[in-house]
This record gives structure tokens, sequence and C-alpha cells, in this order.
């Protein structure tokens, strides 16, 4: 699994963070070899790429970062295109709210993909109910924490030790003491490794 996510990242040019702290190491496949897979040489560089290509690998980068399937993000194009805000804005806004990107935000794991297993296993309750849907969609107040009857699992080992020095994203608050994160409000300031015009053009053909 990890060479697989280590040549997305390659073929796209960026560092996605799709392996969470491995991506901030010196063994990051995207710091050690910034170049496509297949091109042996390291002399050899990302060429320029059509409008269009340009557009795709924005898409590309979108979908890969938040583990979406193409219909998926079809889908939340469309709803942000009908929405009454900017349709980028929109679109960030739909995603950062999922709650794996909650739990991810939050500081409670490295990765949206160990999020997304956190979730899918059941570990994972949203205002006390054990939830096992990664993309449903939080609101301001809503709380999300860890179930009771995993506190044993290996993502809270030293947790509370790790999240020390975190800082959760100005929508979202975090009681380190209790693990409990709260929703404030919708996603805004989110920082971004692609550019959404891009995609919104992508989308808009």
């Amino acid at each position: 699994m990890h060479k697989i996510l280590e040549k997305k990242e390659r073929a796209l040019g960026t560092k996605l963070f799709l392996k969470g702290e491995r991506c901030s190491s010196a063994k990051c496949a995207a710091v050690k070899r910034p170049y496509r897979p297949g091109e042996h040489s390291k002399t050899k560089r990302f060429r320029k790429s059509s409008e269009y290509g340009r557009q795709l690998g924005e898409k590309q980068k979108i979908r890969f970062s938040y583990g979406l399937k193409e219909k998926e993000l079809e889908k939340y194009f469309v709803l942000a295109d009908r929405s009454d805000a900017p349709t980028d804005t929109a679109l960030i806004e739909l995603l950062e709210s999922r709650l794996d990107n909650a739990v991810f935000r939050l500081g409670f794991v490295s990765s949206r993909r160990i999020a997304r297993q956190l979730v899918s296993h059941g570990h994972i309750t949203v205002n006390n109910r054990r939830v096992t849907v990664p993309s449903i969609s939080l609101k301001a107040a809503d709380e999300v924490s860890f179930r009771k009857e995993s506190a044993d699992h290996p993502s809270l080992k030293d947790l509370a030790g790790r999240l020390k020095n975190y800082q959760t994203p100005v929508w979202l608050k975090l009681d380190k003491e209790k693990l409990v994160g709260e929703v404030l409000s919708k996603p805004k300031d989110v920082e971004m490794p692609f550019d959404l015009n891009l995609v919104v053009n992508y989308y808009s053909k």
C-alpha cells in the first residue's frame, strides 16, 4: 500500500501526505525521488502540461488527498455548483466537513486514510453515537471522539502527548485531555496543496 501511495504522489509532483507521518520525514518518496515513476534519471523533472492536463492533475490531487472515487468527487462538485456560495468555497467546505477529514484535522491520526479506517471499523462517535460512515457531513456543535470501547486502540497510544503542541484548524476545537473534538463552524482558512479554480474549470466543461 505504501508503494502505491508513493507512486500517486510522485506522479502528481506534490506531497499530499497520503502516508501520514512518513510524508514529513526524510523517507518521503516525493523528497527522495522528485520525478515521475518510471523516470529513472534524477535530472528529469516535470514537463509543462496543457491547460487540460493541469486541470486533470489538480483534480487528481484532490481525489487522492480525500480518498474519493471519481463519482464521489463529481457528486461533491454538483452539490457545490448548486450552492449559493462560490463553487470553489462550497466544494472545500463539503470535503472538509466529512467525518474522516475531521478525525484527521483534529490530530487523532496522521492521515485521512487511517481516519477512514477508524470510522469504518466503528471506533469513532459523533455526539456520543457510534458512526461507521466516513463520508457523513458534520455541522456546527457536532462532537467527535473515540468510543469508550476503543480505549485500547493503537491510535490512542501516547495520543495526548502527540497532541500537546498540536494546533487544530480555526473551525475545530479540541479538548486534549478528554480527546473530544467539536465543530465550531463551517470549514474556513483551509490550507490546500492544490488549485481549486482549475478543478472547478475541469468540471465546468
